[in-house]
Protein backbone atom coordinates (compact mmCIF):
# COMPACT_ATOMS: atom_id res chain seq x y z
CA UNK A 1 0.00 0.00 0.00
CA UNK A 2 1.32 3.44 -0.92
CA UNK A 3 2.05 5.64 2.10
CA UNK A 4 0.84 9.23 2.44
CA UNK A 5 4.41 10.43 2.02
CA UNK A 6 4.70 8.63 -1.32
CA UNK A 7 1.39 9.92 -2.67
CA UNK A 8 1.69 12.46 -5.50
CA UNK A 9 1.06 16.10 -4.64
CA UNK A 10 -2.12 17.54 -6.09
CA UNK A 11 -2.90 21.19 -6.89
CA UNK A 12 -6.19 20.94 -4.97
CA UNK A 13 -5.63 20.95 -1.23
CA UNK A 14 -8.18 21.20 1.60
CA UNK A 15 -8.36 24.47 3.48
CA UNK A 16 -6.14 23.29 6.33
CA UNK A 17 -3.98 20.72 4.54
CA UNK A 18 -0.25 21.33 4.53
CA UNK A 19 1.15 22.48 1.19
CA UNK A 20 4.74 22.11 0.05
CA UNK A 21 5.31 25.86 0.35
CA UNK A 22 4.63 25.72 4.09
CA UNK A 23 7.12 22.93 4.63
CA UNK A 24 9.75 24.67 2.52
CA UNK A 25 9.58 27.88 4.55
CA UNK A 26 9.07 26.40 8.02
CA UNK A 27 12.73 26.81 9.00
CA UNK A 28 13.36 30.09 7.16
CA UNK A 29 14.69 32.97 9.28
CA UNK A 30 11.97 35.32 10.51
CA UNK A 31 12.90 39.00 10.16
CA UNK A 32 12.35 41.07 13.31
CA UNK A 33 10.15 43.50 11.36
CA UNK A 34 7.86 40.76 10.04
CA UNK A 35 4.25 41.93 10.37
CA UNK A 36 4.97 45.26 12.05
CA UNK A 37 4.57 47.38 8.91
CA UNK A 38 1.01 46.26 8.26
CA UNK A 39 0.21 46.23 11.99
CA UNK A 40 1.24 49.87 12.22
CA UNK A 41 -0.66 50.75 9.06
CA UNK A 42 -3.95 49.20 10.18
CA UNK A 43 -5.11 52.01 12.53
CA UNK A 44 -4.14 54.61 9.94
CA UNK A 45 -6.14 52.72 7.31
CA UNK A 46 -9.17 52.83 9.62
CA UNK A 47 -8.78 56.58 10.18
CA UNK A 48 -8.18 57.26 6.49
CA UNK A 49 -11.26 55.23 5.59
CA UNK A 50 -13.42 57.22 7.99
CA UNK A 51 -12.13 60.48 6.53
CA UNK A 52 -12.76 59.25 2.99
CA UNK A 53 -16.32 58.15 3.69
CA UNK A 54 -17.10 61.34 5.60
CA UNK A 55 -15.85 63.60 2.81
CA UNK A 56 -17.27 61.67 -0.16
CA UNK A 57 -19.75 63.91 -1.94
CA UNK A 58 -22.59 61.51 -2.79
CA UNK A 59 -24.23 58.43 -1.24
CA UNK A 60 -22.83 56.27 -4.05
CA UNK A 61 -19.34 57.64 -3.47
CA UNK A 62 -19.67 57.00 0.27
CA UNK A 63 -20.81 53.40 -0.30
CA UNK A 64 -18.00 52.71 -2.78
CA UNK A 65 -15.47 54.30 -0.42
CA UNK A 66 -16.75 52.04 2.36
CA UNK A 67 -15.98 49.01 0.17
CA UNK A 68 -12.44 50.30 -0.33
CA UNK A 69 -12.10 50.94 3.41
CA UNK A 70 -13.37 47.46 4.31
CA UNK A 71 -11.04 45.61 1.93
CA UNK A 72 -8.10 47.74 3.08
CA UNK A 73 -8.79 47.06 6.75
CA UNK A 74 -9.18 43.33 6.15
CA UNK A 75 -5.99 43.17 4.11
CA UNK A 76 -3.80 45.03 6.62
CA UNK A 77 -5.47 43.46 9.65
CA UNK A 78 -5.21 39.86 8.48
CA UNK A 79 -1.68 40.37 7.15
CA UNK A 80 -0.52 41.79 10.49
CA UNK A 81 -2.23 38.98 12.40
CA UNK A 82 -0.75 36.28 10.17
CA UNK A 83 2.80 37.61 9.97
CA UNK A 84 3.26 38.96 13.48
CA UNK A 85 2.50 35.92 15.65
CA UNK A 86 3.98 32.37 15.81
CA UNK A 87 0.83 30.42 14.99
CA UNK A 88 0.49 26.66 15.04
CA UNK A 89 0.56 24.82 11.70
CA UNK A 90 -3.20 24.62 11.09
CA UNK A 91 -4.01 28.22 12.06
CA UNK A 92 -0.99 29.43 10.11
CA UNK A 93 -2.15 27.69 6.92
CA UNK A 94 -5.68 29.08 7.25
CA UNK A 95 -4.40 32.62 7.84
CA UNK A 96 -2.01 32.27 4.93
CA UNK A 97 -4.87 31.42 2.59
CA UNK A 98 -6.94 34.35 3.84
CA UNK A 99 -3.94 36.70 3.61
CA UNK A 100 -3.26 35.80 0.00
CA UNK A 101 -6.89 36.01 -1.08
CA UNK A 102 -7.23 39.48 0.46
CA UNK A 103 -4.91 40.86 -2.22
CA UNK A 104 -7.53 40.05 -4.86
CA UNK A 105 -10.25 41.61 -2.72
CA UNK A 106 -8.24 44.80 -2.21
CA UNK A 107 -7.68 45.13 -5.96
CA UNK A 108 -11.43 44.90 -6.58
CA UNK A 109 -12.12 47.12 -3.59
CA UNK A 110 -9.81 49.80 -4.98
CA UNK A 111 -11.46 49.69 -8.40
CA UNK A 112 -14.91 50.09 -6.82
CA UNK A 113 -14.83 53.80 -5.87
CA UNK A 114 -12.80 54.61 -8.98
CA UNK A 115 -15.43 52.99 -11.20
CA UNK A 116 -18.41 54.39 -9.29
CA UNK A 117 -17.07 57.95 -9.11
CA UNK A 118 -15.17 58.29 -12.40
CA UNK A 119 -16.85 56.18 -15.10
CA UNK A 120 -20.09 56.40 -17.10
CA UNK A 121 -22.78 54.04 -15.82
CA UNK A 122 -22.47 51.30 -18.46
CA UNK A 123 -18.68 51.17 -18.26
CA UNK A 124 -18.88 51.27 -14.46
CA UNK A 125 -21.08 48.17 -14.44
CA UNK A 126 -18.73 46.32 -16.80
CA UNK A 127 -15.64 47.20 -14.78
CA UNK A 128 -17.23 46.19 -11.48
CA UNK A 129 -18.42 42.87 -12.89
CA UNK A 130 -15.00 42.08 -14.37
CA UNK A 131 -13.07 43.12 -11.27
CA UNK A 132 -15.21 41.34 -8.70
CA UNK A 133 -15.60 38.22 -10.85
CA UNK A 134 -11.83 38.10 -11.33
CA UNK A 135 -11.26 38.70 -7.63
CA UNK A 136 -13.59 35.87 -6.60
CA UNK A 137 -11.93 33.52 -9.09
CA UNK A 138 -8.57 34.54 -7.67
CA UNK A 139 -9.82 33.89 -4.14
CA UNK A 140 -10.91 30.39 -5.13
CA UNK A 141 -7.55 29.76 -6.80
CA UNK A 142 -5.52 30.83 -3.76
CA UNK A 143 -7.72 28.91 -1.30
CA UNK A 144 -7.48 25.59 -3.12
CA UNK A 145 -3.86 25.80 -4.31
CA UNK A 146 -1.94 27.70 -1.64
CA UNK A 147 1.31 25.98 -2.61
CA UNK A 148 1.21 27.30 -6.19
CA UNK A 149 4.56 28.76 -7.31
CA UNK A 150 5.03 32.53 -7.26
CA UNK A 151 5.57 32.70 -11.02
CA UNK A 152 2.05 31.34 -11.53
CA UNK A 153 -0.08 33.48 -9.22
CA UNK A 154 1.84 36.78 -9.06
CA UNK A 155 1.02 37.46 -12.76
CA UNK A 156 -2.66 36.94 -11.90
CA UNK A 157 -2.46 39.75 -9.37
CA UNK A 158 -0.74 41.93 -11.95
CA UNK A 159 -3.24 41.16 -14.73
CA UNK A 160 -6.19 42.14 -12.55
CA UNK A 161 -4.46 45.21 -11.20
CA UNK A 162 -3.27 46.43 -14.60
CA UNK A 163 -6.72 46.26 -16.17
CA UNK A 164 -6.95 50.00 -15.43
CA UNK A 165 -4.81 50.64 -18.50
CA UNK A 166 -7.81 49.63 -20.63
CA UNK A 167 -9.85 52.55 -19.26
CA UNK A 168 -7.13 55.20 -19.00
CA UNK A 169 -8.83 57.66 -21.41
CA UNK A 170 -12.00 57.65 -19.31
CA UNK A 171 -10.02 57.99 -16.08
CA UNK A 172 -7.98 60.93 -17.36
CA UNK A 173 -11.17 62.57 -18.63
CA UNK A 174 -12.69 62.27 -15.16
CA UNK A 175 -9.69 63.57 -13.20
CA UNK A 176 -6.02 63.86 -14.09
CA UNK A 177 -4.80 64.08 -10.44
CA UNK A 178 -6.90 61.05 -9.49
CA UNK A 179 -5.55 59.02 -12.39
CA UNK A 180 -1.93 59.97 -11.72
CA UNK A 181 -2.23 59.01 -8.05
CA UNK A 182 -3.99 55.72 -8.79
CA UNK A 183 -1.35 54.85 -11.41
CA UNK A 184 1.44 55.77 -8.99
CA UNK A 185 -0.07 53.38 -6.48
CA UNK A 186 -0.29 50.73 -9.17
CA UNK A 187 3.40 51.15 -9.97
CA UNK A 188 4.24 50.70 -6.28
CA UNK A 189 2.12 47.53 -6.18
CA UNK A 190 3.88 46.20 -9.30
CA UNK A 191 7.28 46.89 -7.77
CA UNK A 192 6.15 45.14 -4.61
CA UNK A 193 4.93 42.15 -6.59
CA UNK A 194 8.30 41.98 -8.37
CA UNK A 195 10.13 42.05 -5.03
CA UNK A 196 7.85 39.32 -3.68
CA UNK A 197 8.13 37.21 -6.82
CA UNK A 198 11.93 37.41 -7.16
CA UNK A 199 12.65 37.65 -3.40
CA UNK A 200 14.98 40.56 -4.16
CA UNK A 201 16.16 42.90 -2.78
CA UNK A 202 16.58 41.12 0.54
CA UNK A 203 18.39 43.70 2.72
CA UNK A 204 18.52 41.73 5.99
CA UNK A 205 16.92 38.27 6.23
CA UNK A 206 16.94 38.44 10.03
CA UNK A 207 15.74 42.03 10.41
CA UNK A 208 14.17 43.58 7.28
CA UNK A 209 13.94 41.10 4.43
CA UNK A 210 12.41 41.09 0.96
CA UNK A 211 8.95 40.49 2.44
CA UNK A 212 9.24 43.69 4.48
CA UNK A 213 10.24 45.60 1.34
CA UNK A 214 7.12 44.18 -0.30
CA UNK A 215 4.93 45.23 2.64
CA UNK A 216 6.43 48.74 2.66
CA UNK A 217 5.61 49.15 -1.03
CA UNK A 218 2.02 48.02 -0.45
CA UNK A 219 1.65 50.78 2.15
CA UNK A 220 3.03 53.37 -0.29
CA UNK A 221 0.64 52.08 -2.95
CA UNK A 222 -2.34 52.17 -0.61
CA UNK A 223 -1.60 55.75 0.46
CA UNK A 224 -1.27 56.96 -3.13
CA UNK A 225 -4.47 55.29 -4.25
CA UNK A 226 -6.35 56.50 -1.17
CA UNK A 227 -5.37 60.05 -2.12
CA UNK A 228 -6.51 59.48 -5.70
CA UNK A 229 -9.84 58.05 -4.57
CA UNK A 230 -10.32 61.01 -2.22
CA UNK A 231 -9.85 63.39 -5.15
CA UNK A 232 -12.58 61.77 -7.24
CA UNK A 233 -14.89 61.07 -4.27
CA UNK A 234 -14.92 64.79 -3.47
CA UNK A 235 -16.07 65.58 -7.01
CA UNK A 236 -17.50 62.47 -8.74
CA UNK A 237 -18.50 62.68 -12.39
CA UNK A 238 -21.98 61.33 -11.63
Amino acid sequence: MQSDQDAPALPHVPFTEEASADAATADAPRPAWRGWIHAGTFPFAVAMGIVLISLAATPAAKAASAVFMATSMVMFGVSATYHRFPWGPVVKRVLKRIDHTNIFLLIAGTYTPVAVCALPHTLMVVVLWVMWSGALLGVAFRVFWIGAPRWLYVPLYLALGCAAFLILPQLFAASVPMTVLVLAGGVAYILGAAVYGFKRPDPSPTFFGFHEVFHALTVVAFAAQWAGILVIALDPVR
